[in-house]
């Protein structure tokens, strides 16, 4: 796990030293929805009749995020890290970490306003929570695309409504406690919608 983090770090840093010149420092916020899509081994669906729902603990679920990185009038290249976790009743519950790198090209459309598309990739770590089963967690890579709106408010503040799509392929064990293993569940890929803060300084 030690390496993969070295790992994420010295790619997000490679990407801040790419076009830095010109560049502002920016921090930020983002708060915003997420869905993830689950996928169950054979094993699973036999053993547990409502593992399906494993598609509904984090479904529509809060999720915040912060920020920072450098931007120019033309891109901006920034690492993020997320956190959401949510159940499904009282019984199933996941919690998705994301640590990516992110590169953003913009698109003006007024004086202040800039639509913006780009690319992400990283690391996420899915961590099983559920109650009545052994925690478990897995770090496996994710990459995607993003795509908005940026709009300045100030001098130096902007916000931002986007949206993210990732692919992944962290995935844990489902063991029930004093019985063991009945199957395991794979974390294919993640929707959020968002709103987000930037300061320049």
């Amino acid at each position: 796990m030690n390496k993969l983090h070295t790992l994420a770090i010295a790619t997000t840093l490679s990407v801040f030293s790419i076009g830095a010149q010109a560049a502002d420092n920016f921090a930020g916020l983002t708060w915003g929805k997420s869905t993830v899509n689950i996928d169950r081994s054979s094993t699973l669906k036999q053993n547990m009749p409502g593992a399906n729902r494993f598609d509904d603990t984090i479904k529509n679920s809060g999720t915040w995020g912060i920020r920072a990185g450098q931007m120019t009038d033309e891109a901006r290249y920034y690492a993020t890290y997320e956190n959401v976790s949510d159940d499904y009743g009282s019984s199933l519950k996941l919690r998705q970490q994301n640590l990516i790198g992110s590169y953003d090209l913009f698109l003006p459309v007024g004086d202040t306003t800039r639509l913006f598309g780009g690319a992400s990739a990283g690391l996420t770590k899915l961590e099983n929570e559920s109650s009545g089963y052994r925690r478990d967690s897995d770090i496996g890579y994710l990459v995607g695309l993003q795509a908005g709106v940026l709009q300045d408010v100030g001098h130096n503040t902007s916000i931002e409504a986007g949206y993210r799509y990732l692919r992944s392929n962290a995935g844990t064990e489902v063991a029930e406690r004093g019985v063991g293993k009945v199957g395991s569940i794979d974390l294919h890929s993640t929707k959020q919608a968002y709103l987000g803060v930037n300061y320049k300084f």
